[in-house]
């Protein structure tokens, strides 16, 4: 397991059997996925399968790049799927009847209605047309009329293949078993996963306000634990956020503070993991040491040299690789 990227501007982590590689969300540019990776020492072109938690743009913002850059399959929820295209859609849509109705409206403010011959020669300019080539006004109108066609037939969500999966269920990429959980976070169907390979076991829960009895259940039992520790209560009421930020990042589907992922250790958690990893810290109200010292303290009767190593997931730079 190879975090790559975690926090409020960006996550992604690679999972890897000794078959199938997987990329969990998508949430930096494609260039820099792949910069991450390389500098992680893995190989972009090895990789199978996209697995999305949710459809916010921390995410996924370089999900349809890498999907089609790579040729592989996304795999979703299919509300999931359905929000990121809404996502990807706003203010990128636009027929092309409307264009050139906006664009004849506006030549015909500037310039009004003439003769016949005036009306094309005043339509070639309200299309922003130029007949430089000496082709005439009808043919340079249809020679532009092909090319905004031909641009907008290039969708923004076109994925080379996507396949749903449902919360609850299991699944398999590869040799890799995936079991979706259902978790608490203002998204259309966020869920966490338990990732599973050659009897190793991978808990991945981020992004959830609170740590329901159904992901207690699916994280126990879990080789490496993967949980976020968000904010700090102090700093996030004294920080810069607007008070209906700070209400939405507290609210039971919002963040999980250092407070209350401790509160997890220390009372839910199974102690089973050889690693525990601390994951999408905010730079604004939260500080890695803070983080640090709460998950040791909840963990300060189990942590040895076998089990429960402490790990804090970074923002800017791809953490070293978990191998078991």
């Amino acid at each position: 397991m190879t975090v790559l990227a975690s926090g409020s501007k960006g996550n992604s982590m690679v999972v890897s059997s000794a078959r199938t590689r997987i990329l969990v969300d998508a949430g930096l540019s494609c260039r820099e996925l792949f910069k991450r990776m390389r500098l992680a020492e893995e190989d972009p072109a090895t990789l199978d399968a996209i697995l999305i938690t949710h459809e916010h743009q921390d995410h996924v913002q370089g999900l349809a790049v890498t999907a089609r850059k790579l040729g592989i399959p996304v795999y979703f929820t299919e509300a999931t799927h359905r929000a990121w295209m809404r996502w990807m859609a706003p203010a990128k849509r636009m027929t092309y009847a409307d264009w050139l109705k906006s664009r004849a409206e506006a030549g015909a403010r500037d310039q009004g209605l003439g003769t016949r011959d005036q009306g094309a020669e005043h339509g070639a300019q309200g299309t922003g047309i130029r007949d430089e080539d000496g082709l005439g006004c009808e043919a340079a109108v249809v020679e532009e009329i092909e090319r905004v066609e031909e641009v907008a037939e290039v969708d923004p969500c076109r994925l080379p293949g996507v396949e749903y999966f449902r919360a609850g269920s299991g699944f398999c990429i590869g040799d890799i078993g995936v079991t979706a959980f259902t978790i608490p976070h203002d998204a259309a169907d966020p869920v966490g996963f338990v990732l599973e390979a050659d009897g190793v076991r991978i808990g991945l829960a981020t992004d959830l306000g609170y740590v329901p009895p159904n992901v207690r259940q699916q994280l126990r039992n879990c080789d490496v634990l993967m949980i976020e520790s968000n904010h700090d209560l102090e700093m996030l009421r004294d920080g810069p956020y607007p008070w209906s930020v700070k209400q939405r990042v507290m609210s039971r589907v919002g963040h999980l503070s250092n407070e209350a992922t401790a509160g997890f250790l220390e009372n839910d958690y199974d102690g089973h993991a050889s690693y525990v990893v601390l994951a999408h810290l905010s730079e604004s109200n939260n500080l890695p040491e803070l983080a640090q010292v709460a998950a040791e303290w909840a963990l300060r009767e189990r942590m040895n040299l076998l089990v429960n190593k402490l790990v804090l997931a970074r923002q800017h730079e791809p953490i070293g690789s978990i191998c078991l």
